[in-house]
């Protein structure tokens, strides 16, 4: 059920400082569906830097627009407590937190106990580097839970280790989370605060394309199709708000009717995570926007 409205306030997010300088900051995961490859695409259709109050990211998973925008007043959120707990560490306590990450190890075992820790018995900082540490090792960067909540992505193999954390660039990001709200929430409540002058990015879990492409287990519940539905549902409320929102999904059938009467435009991005290699390929990406797409403005 949508959450009901609540009044705007500037208080949901600390006070932005003086106009900063670009940090050079990016996600500090891999994640299905991540806007990396998309942003010279999407580039065109945000709103320009200084023309909003605040930016929201309900889904926010790695980030890749919040990093590429950096907006000086941000709320994010996702439903995801494990992603959530190492964007608060990583403002909160990045020292202890690269402390803890140097201490792991690329081996198989390592891994596997790591796995088997119990988030909730760990502190936050040794959650969150467990979090970082598995994300890195996992087969493609999947992040995929059980019924339970439980992680159970096996080890991947890789011909060179992979990286798993670049001070540099936590650096950046702890930074850059200075002045952002930062919470678990579920996308309705999150829009819920949004008004006049807000601007909106939405990268829900996708529409599959197929009956056998159903990856949409980021969190314990997974999104169904009247998940899609109620999402649209929370946007044609949003934009009688009068806030801005720009949304990226699967160009299909179902999505082009709920958002039917919305500014429409057509990105192409890489599947990234299959089985099999040949079926990683250009899909079609719609852009939904409640404001008029690039040349019409």
């Amino acid at each position: 059920m949508q959450a009901a409205a609540v009044p705007v306030s500037t208080d949901d997010v600390p006070a932005a400082a003086a106009p900063r300088q670009r940090l050079a900051a990016s996600p500090f995961v891999k994640w299905a569906g991540g806007k990396g490859q998309l942003l010279s695409q999407l580039d065109p259709f945000f709103p320009p830097d200084g023309t909003y109050h605040r930016y929201f990211e309900p889904f926010l998973g790695g980030g890749a627009v919040f990093f590429h925008l950096q907006p000086q007043r941000a709320v994010l959120s996702d439903l995801n407590e494990e992603l959530i707990n190492a964007y608060e560490v990583i403002r909160d306590h990045l020292d202890e937190l690269l402390a803890s990450l140097s201490r792991h190890q690329p081996t198989e075992e390592h891994y596997y106990f790591v796995r088997n820790l119990q988030p909730s018995e760990l502190t936050k900082v040794r959650r969150a580097s467990r979090f970082i540490y598995l994300n890195k090792w996992c087969y493609n960067g999947l992040y995929r839970v059980n019924s339970k909540g439980q992680f159970n992505v096996p080890r991947g193999r890789y011909k060179t280790p992979p990286r798993v954390f670049d001070p540099a660039n936590l650096k950046s990001v702890s930074q850059l989370l200075q002045h952002a709200h930062i919470g678990v929430e579920s996308y309705d409540s999150a829009l819920s605060k949004a008004g006049p002058g807000d601007f909106v990015y939405l990268d829900p879990p996708y529409q599959p394309l197929s009956a056998t492409a159903n990856f949409t287990r980021y969190t314990k519940d997974s999104f169904e199709e009247s998940d899609q539905v109620q999402l649209a549902q929370a946007l044609h409320d949003l934009d009688r708000r009068g806030a801005r929102f720009l949304l990226n999904n699967h160009d299909t059938l179902l999505l082009r009717r709920l958002y039917q009467g919305f500014n429409l435009s057509v990105a192409t991005a890489n599947r990234m995570i299959n089985s099999r290699a040949d079926r990683r390929g250009g899909v079609a990406e719609l852009i939904v926007t409640n404001y008029p797409p690039p040349g019409e403005i």
